[in-house]
């Protein structure tokens, strides 16, 4: 069936497989890729945009790596390449999930978290809405399409079509990257948490000196006042400081966090 096509589209066998490889590995990444992967985007342009993200990598490949010669099935190749192509979008998609831990981190803090609603599919509170939606626009606007495909392409000196994976490195990989994605969330959420902070010990300092005063009546507008403030006056630098963390996934997201 192979030889048949490649005769038709006047390219190797190897060249045929090789693309297909290429396809299983762009695919996987472009599932969990933030603005191209979102569940709201209908499969049928999802898989167009997959192809056409193969068509460019593919030439950008030098040597073999886009023209395998290896002796190992053909199944246990592609299954090998959608696992890589899952590592590089989990690794991109994980920066995202910061977000939305920063903002469900933000909204429990200050008790936001239930006061407005979400129309996404996740249910998460409003400041991980904006938060998120904010960052994969930032992150589109800058060329994601391009960086991805250069990560995609740079990916193949790492992981070479045909290589196998070490279980060992990718579980302490994996480790890794959710670490960091953890600790980045709540560095993120920093200053509301610490808002929070200050606002219940002074919340327990008044209840304590005035027993007799509805603290909670107060207290309650000026929480959501201050997180509003506070969200409005460091939404940019979080939003820029991500946007950093970002490009430096991009560049290497098959990385080892430290």
């Amino acid at each position: 069936m192979y030889q048949g096509l490649a005769e038709i589209l006047d390219m190797t066998e190897a060249g045929i497989v090789g693309f297909m490889l290429v396809f299983c590995r762009v695919g996987g990444v472009m599932f969990l890729l933030p603005g191209f992967g979102e569940q709201s985007i209908p499969m049928r342009v999802r898989l167009a945009v997959t192809f056409a993200f193969a068509l460019v990598i593919w030439p950008m490949l030098v040597g073999g790596l886009a023209d395998p010669q290896v002796d190992n099935p053909l199944y246990l190749m592609i299954a090998t390449e959608a696992i890589i192509g899952l590592m590089l979008g989990i690794s991109i998609r994980f920066m995202v999930w910061a977000l939305q831990y920063a903002g469900s981190v933000a909204g429990q803090a200050t008790s936001l978290a239930q006061i407005f609603g979400s129309n996404n599919m996740d249910p998460m509170p409003v400041i991980g809405n904006i938060l998120m939606l904010g960052g994969i626009t930032l992150a589109v606007v800058g060329g994601l399409h391009v960086k991805a495909a250069m990560a995609m392409a740079q990916s193949y000196e790492i992981l070479p079509i045909g290589q196998g994976l070490p279980a060992e490195d990718v579980v302490t990989w994996g480790t890794a990257k959710f670490a960091d994605a953890f600790a980045l969330g709540f560095s993120l959420a920093a200053p509301f948490v610490l808002a929070a902070f200050a606002y219940n010990i002074s919340l327990g300092a008044i209840s304590r000196a005035m027993p007799q005063l509805m603290v909670a009546l107060i207290g309650a507008p000026a929480i959501i006042g201050a997180t509003v403030l506070i969200f409005f006056l460091s939404a940019p630098v979080i939003l820029t400081y991500w946007n950093g963390k970002m490009d430096l996934v991009l560049s290497s997201p098959l990385a080892t966090p430290r």
